[in-house]
């Protein structure tokens, strides 16, 4: 019998109380700048168990203005912005070269609470980017080695035999360069933080950055 998917929509909570807490949140007695709530929520999601905190939404466009999304990992978050890393040649990598402006999105359940981020993206300088490849995993080094992201894929095998060419190099030399791969980093212009609310009051507070520092807002749910 087929899934109907209605019929799943319907069966599902958002925010069921045996796997979620919704805690008070007070914008009152938020820090003046953003990046301080975010590392307090980031680190309250990990004690709270959340799967893959430092996963994000990133969402570029292409030259037409059209808008793409995809699922990255968060790789640093300073007074220099939100990193992220890439090859220069895969599909968000051209999207960048041409619009360097993207929003990022985080989404921790076990609280109900979301992070929105939306700013310019520069890259950093390649020997930053190295750096940050090599300070991570053999896996991924040897995907990186693998390269031509978004590129066409003519079989599985193809992808095992490069897959395992790149594993190979990856343990072999664990300073392997890719000189495709780019550390990026959005410069947070806007900073919006929702706390969900079992009544559904839920609290938005916005920060927009101005010339004189940040401006705080409360938003409509």
């Amino acid at each position: 019998m087929a899934t109907d998917l209605h019929e799943l929509l319907r069966s599902l909570r958002v925010w069921d109380p045996e796997v979620t807490t919704l805690p008070a949140f007070d914008p009152a007695g938020a820090p003046a700048a953003p990046l301080e709530l975010f590392t307090t929520w980031f680190a309250q999601a990990v004690a709270a168990g959340q799967t893959e905190p430092h996963t994000m939404s990133l969402a570029t466009a292409d030259p037409e203005g059209r808008p793409d999304v995809r699922t990255v990992m968060l790789h640093g978050a300073d007074a220099d912005g939100f990193a992220f890393a890439s090859h220069a040649h895969s599909r968000k990598g051209g999207h960048l070269a041409v619009r360097p402006y993207a929003a990022l999105g985080f989404y921790w359940p076990v609280l109900g609470r979301q992070v929105r981020v939306r700013g310019p993206v520069t890259a950093a300088p390649s020997g930053e980017g190295q750096a940050d490849l090599h300070a991570r995993s053999t896996g991924a080094l040897a995907a990186a080695l693998t390269g031509r992201q978004s590129e066409v894929l003519g079989s599985l095998d193809e992808l095992a035999r490069a897959s395992e060419q790149s594993w190979d190099r990856a343990q072999r030399e664990p300073a392997a360069p890719v000189p495709s791969w780019t550390l990026y980093r959005l410069a947070p212009e806007e900073v919006e933080f929702f706390q969900g609310d079992e009544r559904r009051q839920h609290v938005r507070l916005a920060y927009r950055r101005t010339d004189g520092g940040w401006e705080r807002q409360l938003l409509w749910p």
